[in-house]
């Protein structure tokens, strides 16, 4: 690159010392000196100098080509882009599909377990009230057998009372005094049964009061259950069950 430089500063010496020509700006130099430093100066320059000259004749059409293929790797591009977002989106909504039937499967297996609660919680409640029913009956039919048996012991005795006071008053008959104190007597039996069969009346219906409490207290607690349970399915969640 130096010879470059040097070629051209001898030239410059060339024009400047030849000889002009009268009335003219120009001058007469030496042809073969001016050619033999020209062609140092061709030979002088590197060859990125003339592949330079190639690239900016060519300018115009590398960037013709440049611009085409940005323009093709752009569009390329924007198909790659939406080719991915129509595939998410079918994803996605494959996705949500699958989500939505999952949650309805979710409700719907809670409904039928909630139903067949609801169900179980129905056939033990009426169970329970049965079998309470049933025990209340014995209870009462025992109760009322007990209060047979205490009158009818109770008049036996009266009856006995009675026999033994008749009896003894036809043998005492002229005694007023003995013939009054198995009246009194009779009467004390008589009061004392009834009086017994009264306590153990009210004995039996107090038991029977207290059962009836008793099962009415699991009734209602059952039915709080049922309660609990239809208002878990009419809401959609599950009720806790205790």
């Amino acid at each position: 690159m130096y010879r470059v430089f040097e070629a051209l500063d001898e030239l410059v010496t060339i024009v400047e010392e030849a000889r002009g020509l009268p009335m003219t700006a120009s001058c007469v130099v030496p042809r073969g000196d001016v050619l033999e430093l020209l062609d140092d100066v061709r030979d002088a320059l590197p060859g990125e100098v003339d592949d330079a000259q190639d690239v900016l004749d060519h300018r115009d059409q590398m960037i013709g080509d440049a611009t085409e293929q940005a323009t093709k790797t752009v569009a390329d591009a924007q198909a790659h882009a939406d080719q991915l977002v129509t595939s998410a989106r079918s994803e996605a909504e494959s996705m949500v599909a699958s989500a939505q039937a999952e949650a309805d499967r979710l409700v719907t297996d809670a409904h039928a377990r909630a139903e067949q609660m609801i169900t179980r919680a129905q056939d033990d409640a009426a169970r329970i009230g049965q079998q309470a029913q049933e025990q209340a009956e014995a209870l009462v039919t025992r109760a009322r057998a007990e209060a047979e048996r205490t009158v009818s012991a109770g008049r036996a005795a009266y009856d006995a009372a009675v026999a033994d006071g008749q009896h003894e008053q036809a043998r005492l008959v002229s005694q007023t005094e003995v013939v009054q104190a198995a009246h009194l007597e009779s009467a004390r039996i008589l009061d004392a049964a009834a009086a017994e069969s009264d306590r153990m009346r009210q004995e039996c219906d107090t038991y029977v009061d207290a059962t009836l409490a008793s099962f009415e207290e699991t009734l209602t607690g059952t039915l709080r259950t049922i309660g609990r349970g239809r208002t878990s399915l009419r809401t959609g969640g599950v009720a806790e069950y205790r």
